[in-house]
């Protein structure tokens, strides 16, 4: 598709809101989020639209690089705030592709992908300061917050960078501008051995050094107003931009602000949705005024499902379930895991209040804006994501058939057509059971066309089918990618804990020809 003009390109990513939340994606809806509403009836809504996890790390590292989350270091979980870069170095990115055509890039809010911290040792840490054996007791002794990092925000394409380096209740509590704190932490904030599953506990954060006067209830509110800002600055310039909003909300701790507190009339988990909306809208009136909304994609979607922390007893009590019809939550291979709201309006590109069941993947923005600003990239980008432009622009009705999702304990999951093969015999989410006693069924498979609560296991009765989404999911791996392409490494490669579903044959041996492959 040709373009006379590149568009400015406005990613908004929700932190944890589930599919259910949008009122234009749930019709029964309690939250009435009218401003979300009014972008996707001037665009398209996508309903069947995926993150490639269900947490946040690793959905982040697959928006921005256009690669599957568990083909990097990182097969299962998420990093904790002072962990060290998870984009490898010299990996092409969404702001790395766009910078290419002239794009001013930026990045707001929740980074969550590490960054290289400076030690007494230079830049290298020991093991201790990592995942699994971080101690809140010593993590952060030795790093020089006055040192700038490395590998962060900068360098993976983003001219400039303001927020946090990981989510609200994650230590360190310091500002990062660009390479460097804003403020040395010199206090320590925080519960020691929080279980953020515990009511009593969702308002708490986990225990590290903060920065004084660091307030997590006006975090939000300060980040939505450097983007508003941002967006006054870049549109009186003649440059395309690509702001990339990770907003904190509606993650925990939840900390709606005073004038949203109580507007719901469900609970703090809805008030802090109506926030989130409530900025949506303040951002659609500031393109307005500055003239540039017709030359603006703005696409707004979540990293994951919801988490336990919203209170799903008092919600669906109350009328509303954040996963709507879906099975599961934040961190399940189940839909409500990884299904997702997505929301794209681009004035005279994308037609009017249209809807879309295309099968599509946030894995997929990568190649979109590859399209958007006609560039092309090398095989070693992008290895799995396909171009919505298309289905945006309403020229075809799908771009892909397949689609990978991924759990929080690294349980793999792969839809092909109507069928769904779950690699676990229940969420795979924290706390899940492997081990299969005597009549269980170790998979589940499910028909999504009749089944989309997936609540009839066919496993074991459909052996064509499952064999071919296990071959399918086989060559994704043995490539090294999933779409048209040279064959690419994995980290590490070829194996690794967590494949105990394929035999090594099914991983190295095979039909090579990827080309009919999306």
């Amino acid at each position: 598709m040709t373009m006379k003009k590149h568009p400015n390109i406005i990613l908004i990513l929700a932190d944890d809101l589930g599919y259910g939340d949008v009122s234009c994606m749930n019709e029964r809806s309690g939250i009435h989020t009218e401003n979300i509403d009014a972008i996707a009836e001037e665009g398209m809504v996508l309903t069947d639209c995926h993150a490639s996890s269900a947490l946040c790390t690793p959905s982040r590292y697959s928006v921005l690089t256009g690669r599957y989350n568990w083909r990097s270091r990182l097969k299962s979980s998420v990093l904790p705030g002072q962990s060290f870069h998870l984009i490898e170095e010299g990996r092409e990115t969404i702001p790395s592709l766009l910078k290419k055509k002239g794009y001013r890039t930026a990045a707001v809010g929740k980074w969550h992908l590490g960054m290289d911290w400076k030690t007494e040792n230079g830049y290298t840490l020991p093991a201790t300061y990592f995942e699994p054996n971080a101690s809140s007791e010593t993590i952060m002794d030795g790093i020089d917050f006055t040192a700038p990092v490395k590998n962060g925000p900068n360098a993976v394409g983003f001219d400039y960078f303001y927020g946090l380096p990981g989510s609200l209740d994650q230590p360190p509590y310091i500002h990062i501008e660009n390479d460097r704190a804003v403020n040395v932490p010199k206090v320590m904030m925080g519960v020691k051995n929080l279980h953020r599953h515990d009511p009593s506990q969702q308002f708490e954060l986990e225990y590290g050094p903060a920065e004084e006067g660091f307030d997590p209830s006006k975090i939000v509110p300060e980040m939505d107003e450097k983007v508003l800002s941002l967006v006054k600055e870049y549109a009186e310039g003649e440059a395309p931009f690509f702001l990339y909003y990770a907003t904190l909300a509606v993650h925990g701790p939840l900390m709606p602000s005073p004038e949203y507190k109580g507007k719901s009339g469900l609970n703090a988990y809805a008030d802090f949705v109506l926030q989130l909306d409530g900025f949506v809208g303040r951002l659609d009136a500031l393109l307005e005024e500055k003239g540039i909304k017709d030359d603006t994609l703005v696409i707004f979607t979540s990293d994951n499902g919801c988490s336990a922390v919203a209170d799903f007893p008092t919600l669906i009590s109350k009328g509303h379930n954040p996963s709507y019809v879906y099975r599961g939550l934040k961190g399940d291979i189940w839909e409500g895991g990884h299904r997702v709201p997505f929301v794209a309006r681009w004035p005279k590109h994308i037609p009017a209040g249209k809807r879309s069941e295309a099968l599509a993947g946030l894995v997929d923005l990568f190649a979109t804006c590859a399209e958007i600003a006609g560039i092309s990239y090398e095989d070693n980008a992008g290895e799995d994501s396909v171009s919505l432009l298309p289905v945006l622009t309403g020229e075809t009705g799908k771009v892909r058939d397949a689609l990978v999702h991924h759990s929080a304990m690294g349980r793999y999951s792969i839809r092909k057509g109507d069928w769904k093969l779950e690699f676990c015999k229940d969420s795979g989410n924290f706390g899940a059971k492997d081990s299969v006693l005597p009549g269980e069924k170790p998979y589940q498979l499910y028909n999504m066309a009749g089944d989309v609560t997936e609540r009839m296991n066919l496993y074991g009765s459909c052996d064509e089918i499952e064999k071919e989404l296990l071959n399918e999911i086989a060559a994704y791996i043995r490539l090294g990618r999933s779409t048209p392409g040279e064959p690419q490494k994995n980290t590490p490669n070829p194996i690794w804990p967590g494949l105990d579903f394929l035999e090594a044959e099914s991983v190295e041996k095979g039909d090579n020809n990827c080309n009919n492959r999306t």
